[in-house]
């Protein structure tokens, strides 16, 4: 299958997921979640989102935890909203390099401070 079509389906769901989680899901255990990226595999069967949530570790495993448990509702909006042959499976992950970034950004400035 063509790159360009898995890269512009990638696109759509990101833009879609984004949608439902900020609208559309009222569990209380999701707090503020971004999805940072979508990986679609070259079948379009699967897709890999990665999260990344606001708040400590314990928020963020309940958010996830809720997410995964809303996951048919998510895939059928998915469905609905994206005219796909099949939908993909969704497999949830946390992003965890905007927290390497900036432990990276926070260890720079301590070694800048340190060399004033």
């Amino acid at each position: 299958m063509s790159n360009v079509r898995v890269h512009r389906v990638g696109e759509q769901l990101k833009k879609e997921l984004s949608a439902i989680f900020q609208r559309d899901l009222k569990d209380p255990r999701i707090g503020f979640v971004t999805v940072t990226a979508v990986e679609v595999t070259g079948d379009l069967q699967q897709a890999k989102v990665y999260l990344t949530v606001l708040g400590n570790e314990g928020q963020k495993e309940e958010s996830l935890e809720a997410i995964e448990k809303a996951s048919g509702f998510i895939r059928s909006e998915v469905g609905r909203r994206i005219r796909l042959r099949h939908t993909p499976e969704l497999i949830f992950k946390f992003d965890e390099s905007i927290e390497y970034g900036s432990k990276i950004e926070k260890l720079l400035s301590d070694l800048n401070r340190k060399e004033d």
